[in-house]
């Protein structure tokens, strides 16, 4: 992502419903439909640019053992050209990819969140974007006082994505609603995906374009943090079969609120 600086203008600027005073978000975001009365506010973002990650507004886990892999702080990196790498190596007998996430910095129930990734390239370890907290163990009101929204899942090399609500924990009481879209060439360049978590359904998109609305399990209340991932296990297949290292990409994270106009 860049910044443009422009000029400043009588006329107030608008790009994907946001009002700008001196800079402009490139790539501008195709926003939902607002709402009559409503506009789209940016409320929060992480563009990724320079070379290191802003710990204020991320956290990198600690190194642990994680599904068939292990999470490590190495695998995290900035370009310096304005995108965040999520890498997925050998390292010895040790596979090894990670996490970034927003806990304990910012947390928030409700709006639209939307990222703009390149998706990995090989067998055995997926990417995703997802909102979680603790809350999601909480049992006995469905996904109202928790859940984990899965903006989405890439777990194939294909052109389907998935989409998901998980509530009630992850045990024996656990619920869970899922989706899985079709988009051509997905695997290839750039690619939005973006959730608009509103007041009575969870509605999810790609490149813009709505894919799934759901209600199931009713509408969390609870404000969940952000995390972007990649995870090593057999449902994406062997990671002994993959070209490593193999990383994916984001460009942006940018969240957006409903004002009135």
């Amino acid at each position: 992502m860049k910044w443009t600086t422009l000029a400043m203008f009588a006329i107030p600027l608008v790009v994907a419903g946001v009002a700008l005073a001196q800079r402009e978000l490139e790539p501008a975001d195709e926003l939902p439909e607002p709402p009559a009365g409503m506009k789209w506010e940016l409320v929060w973002n992480d563009e990724f640019d320079g070379d290191e990650l802003d710990t204020t507004k991320w956290e990198i886990p600690a190194a642990y053992a994680r599904r068939d892999g292990w999470w490590r702080p190495d695998a995290i990196s900035l370009t310096g050209n304005g995108e965040l790498i999520i890498n997925c190596f050998q390292d010895g007998d040790e596979f090894v990819d990670g996490c970034v996430r927003t806990r304990g910095k910012y947390e928030k129930a409700k709006g639209y969140f939307v990222a703009r990734v390149m998706l990995q390239r090989s067998v055995g370890h997926w990417s995703a974007f997802w909102l979680y907290n603790a809350c999601q163990g909480n049992l006995g009101e469905g996904a109202v006082n928790g859940a984990e929204i899965d903006i989405f899942e890439k777990f194939s090399l294909d052109d389907q994505v998935n989409h998901a609500i998980h509530w009630d924990g992850y045990g024996d009481e656990h619920m869970s609603a899922g989706w899985i879209s079709r988009v051509p060439d997905l695997t290839d360049g750039w690619h939005t995906y973006g959730l608009w978590w509103s007041d009575d359904a969870y509605i999810f998109y790609v490149d813009g374009k709505e894919v799934w609305r759901t209600s199931d399990g009713g509408i969390c209340e609870e404000p969940l943090y952000i995390k972007l991932s990649d995870e090593i296990g057999t449902w994406a297949g062997d990671i002994k079969e993959a070209d490593l290292p193999d990383p994916f990409y984001v460009d942006y994270v940018r969240v957006y609120d409903l004002t009135e106009e």
